[in-house]
């Protein structure tokens, strides 16, 4: 009888330390795994961090781009209004110029046709006869 109660005392010890061991072994897993979202959350952070940074990177490139591209864009339409502006002032000048030679003349002529009246009966006048 008492056999079997040591036995069964060293079977219900082996049992206990059986069942400390699944406990531990339990906590050991339940810890891997806690590390390895911990490391799971950091890489898909950092991973985060290198899109956004390559984005940023990606749309300052394409902003620069758009900056070189609008400028030679509106720098040749810049020398275009330049150029116009020197043709309009050439124009203007050669006007004058034209305006300054022809004034005389032309008041001369206005003047001489209003003087030089001739008087003669209009064809389509009947007169009294």
């Amino acid at each position: 009888d008492r056999g079997w109660v040591t036995l069964k005392g060293q079977t219900m010890t082996s049992q206990s330390q059986g069942i400390q061991q699944l406990l531990q072994a339990e906590k050991r897993a339940k810890d891997k795994l806690e590390e390895a979202k911990k490391r799971k959350g950091k890489r898909l952070r950092q991973a985060k961090e290198e899109a956004t940074a390559e984005i940023d990177q990606y749309r300052l490139q394409r902003e620069n781009d758009f900056r070189r591209a609008q400028s030679a864009i509106m720098g040749s339409q810049g020398n275009l209004a330049v150029k116009i502006e020197e043709q309009t002032v050439a124009k203007i000048h050669s006007l004058k110029s034209s305006y300054a030679q022809c004034k005389d003349q032309v008041v001369s002529d206005l003047l001489n046709l209003i003087y030089d009246i001739t008087p003669e009966m209009h064809m389509n006048y009947r007169g009294i006869m």
